[in-house]
């Protein structure tokens, strides 16, 4: 019996959403498209000393977690889209198998047990995504244009006709904005189309590498007009967007729990779903348990998505964040909706922290940390170095409880391993987040107090 034909049995999902099992001679096998449970064949692609890689080719056993997909373009067949990897999965499956990614990595990678395990953060699982940046190909040859994300494992844009995780009005939008840019004439100098959802606004963001003429900007006028959307032209880099046409409602996005409303530019940081943005940050701020009397510090804290929900319980706030552009935005933010006088916002590199930094900032009652995928290591470091030398943070005390935002399990458990093994912290509690559903994408919480 060849490889190809060996049935194995699908012991867990890992972090791409590929079954793992191992084969006959022990060695781990990854299975593009099968589930936990099942009993299947592979067709192997890869062969390394330690592990292979194949896509599933037939199931002799069943997984009763598996579901047919919502999107025609999902799946293993050529062509196929690579924006979702598990809508073969049911979604209450898909949350379950989040959750137990993240307690594998605090455990594997930090040595770190939360002491209570939250109910997952859940939200609708289709239409729930408000960002999204679809590429854009016109194929001369077939006198075509492709508008949406890559092909599963290539750099081809797949031939999509729907998209069934943002929102229905611009999943069905893909077919007109076809037929648009193929009437354009600078169709083949335009890589990119970007999403940004507002409250009141879909914004588009269209990538050209040349000036557009006039006949061109009259097919995006008549475009926006049929199908209420607000064009963003992007010439160059981020900082090159510009509307098209001024005027028309402001993009924004409201915390109605806080009275909290947010403008922003297309082309800033913001979550890809709003449903679960509002409740976790509704969850953050409950589990931070900030009192009016109290300072707290927001780390990375981008257009303030924390600091000013924040502002509204503590007595003065301090947002940290990387990019002088995001705080002069975070601070007329602050301004508009009347936080000003409790807010303070300064830029500073975030992965060069020291413990005498940390002095200079001051003492916090309570942290809310909120760091890109690469984590927030020099940060937790330097906690880590001033409890347990005190001279490198004069006069200085350690934050009561922190709340540590995560967008990769992997550099959270590295960060935990910190705070809970050499700055004294315990991991009171941590949940997953399905901010992302149908993908591999694993955010979380986690709460970390002093005793």
């Amino acid at each position: 019996m060849s490889q190809e034909s060996e049935w194995l049995k699908v012991e867990s999902l890992d972090l791409e959403a590929q079954g793992v099992a191992h084969n006959a001679e022990g060695k781990v096998v990854f299975i593009d498209g099968a589930l936990p449970g099942e009993i299947v064949q592979a067709s192997i692609a890869r062969r390394k000393n330690n592990w292979e890689q194949g896509t599933l080719t037939s199931i002799r056993k069943e997984s009763s977690q598996r579901v047919t997909p919502g999107c025609p373009h999902f799946g293993l067949h050529a062509g196929a889209c690579g924006g979702c990897k598990m809508q073969h999965l049911h979604a209450g499956a898909q949350v379950a198998v989040k959750q137990r990614v993240l307690e594998d990595n605090l455990w594997h990678l930090g040595k770190v047990k939360p002491e209570v395990l939250l109910r997952p953060i859940e939200g609708p699982t289709w239409g729930y995504r408000y960002r999204a940046r679809f590429s854009v190909r016109y194929v001369a040859k077939k006198g075509v244009v492709l508008i949406g994300f890559h092909e599963r494992k290539s750099r081809y844009v797949a031939d999509m006709q729907v998209c069934k995780v943002v929102p229905p009005v611009v999943g069905n939008m893909l077919m007109p904005l076809r037929a648009l840019i193929a009437a354009m004439a600078e169709r083949d100098r335009l890589p990119q189309i970007e999403l940004a959802m507002g409250d009141e606004v879909i914004a588009l963001v269209l990538r050209h590498l040349e000036p557009l003429p006039a006949g061109d900007l009259q097919l995006l006028r008549d475009f926006a007009a049929r199908h209420g959307v607000q064009w963003w032209l992007q010439p160059k880099g981020p900082d090159t967007v510009h509307l098209l046409d001024a005027g028309g409602p402001e993009l924004a996005y409201s915390l109605p729990e806080f009275g909290i409303r947010m403008p922003f530019r297309p082309t800033d940081f913001t979550q890809v779903n709003p449903h679960i943005n509002a409740a976790l940050v509704g969850r953050a701020l409950r589990l931070l348990g900030v009192q009016p009397q109290e300072r707290v510090i927001d780390w990375f804290c981008g257009l303030g998505n924390f600091t000013l929900p924040l502002a509204t319980q503590a007595r003065e706030v301090l947002g940290i964040e990387g990019s002088e552009a995001l705080v002069q935005r975070s601070r007329e933010n602050a301004r508009v909706n009347g936080l000003a006088h409790k807010t303070s916002f300064v830029a500073r590199n975030l992965f060069e922290m020291t413990p005498a930094q940390l002095a200079l900032d001051g003492s916090a009652e309570r942290w809310l940390i909120d760091p890109p995928r690469e984590g927030a290591f020099a940060l937790a470091k330097a906690v880590a170095d001033a409890v347990q030398d005190p001279s490198q943070a004069p006069g200085w005390t350690p934050p009561q409880r922190m709340v540590y935002v995560s967008c990769n399990p992997a550099t959270l458990a590295r960060d935990a391993g910190l705070l809970v093994n050499l700055a004294g912290y315990r991991c009171t509690a941590a949940s997953a987040v399905n901010m992302f559903p149908h993908t591999a994408h694993v955010e979380s919480i986690a709460v970390f107090e002093r005793p």
